[in-house]
């Protein structure tokens, strides 16, 4: 029971860090309202394996290294905010695209890949990520929980990620919600980039 108790807090104390406005869910939209549903649930993909990767190393014992260097910390702290700049300043200088499912749209999409990697990169080099997952694995998981229920916390983490934005996705490309984009395309961009740029200054700035 003790355990069962502690996937539960574990679950629901992470879907209210995911359900929470970031650089995933900023991404999350962008790419299923610029391209295509299909790339939105394969960014929520990505976004999977970037957790993947912040609980393999709390379980690998980097989460401490990280949580007493600084520098290290801070470095992946600018990596981040520079990726999210770029992405924001790509999506301010995008130009409105065709909506349509003719061959014109479906060549504007990205791959499956590109997209899995986009969402990979914002979530694993997210400090707000890395401070939730130290604190996580520092503060609610004790150092002595057993191998599998550990195993069943790591996939329980990244499924609910990849439920969650995969939700987003499908929600931001329902047709009425297409149909808006479409005559708003241009300043819905100009909004997304501006956002991903402020989140990148707030991100680049911020405090530990």
């Amino acid at each position: 029971m003790r355990h069962l108790a502690l996937i539960g807090t574990v679950t629901l104390v992470h879907l209210l860090a995911v359900i929470s406005p970031g650089p995933d869910f900023l991404m999350a939209v962008r790419n299923s309202l610029t391209y295509s549903r299909r790339t939105g649930i394969f960014t929520a993909v990505g976004f999977g394996c970037g957790i993947a990767v912040h609980v393999a190393y709390c379980l690998g014992g980097l989460a401490l290294l990280i949580s007493r260097s600084p520098h290290l910390f801070d470095t992946l702290k600018i990596l981040g905010a520079l990726y999210l700049a770029y992405v924001g300043i790509r999506s301010l200088i995008a130009r409105a695209a065709p909506l349509a499912g003719g061959e014109e749209a479906r060549r504007a999409d990205i791959p499956p890949l590109a997209a899995v990697r986009m969402g990979f990169i914002t979530n694993a080099l997210n400090p707000k990520a890395t401070l939730f997952f130290l604190s996580l694995f520092t503060l609610v998981i004790a150092p002595g929980t057993p191998a599998p229920v550990l195993a069943a916390i790591s996939a329980i983490l990244v499924l609910n990620t990849i439920l969650w934005f995969s939700l987003v996705a499908v929600l931001m490309t329902q047709e009425r919600v297409r149909a808006a984009f479409g005559r708003y395309q241009s300043a819905i961009n100009r909004v997304l980039g501006a956002l991903l740029l402020a989140l990148a200054i707030k991100v680049a700035l911020g405090r530990n």
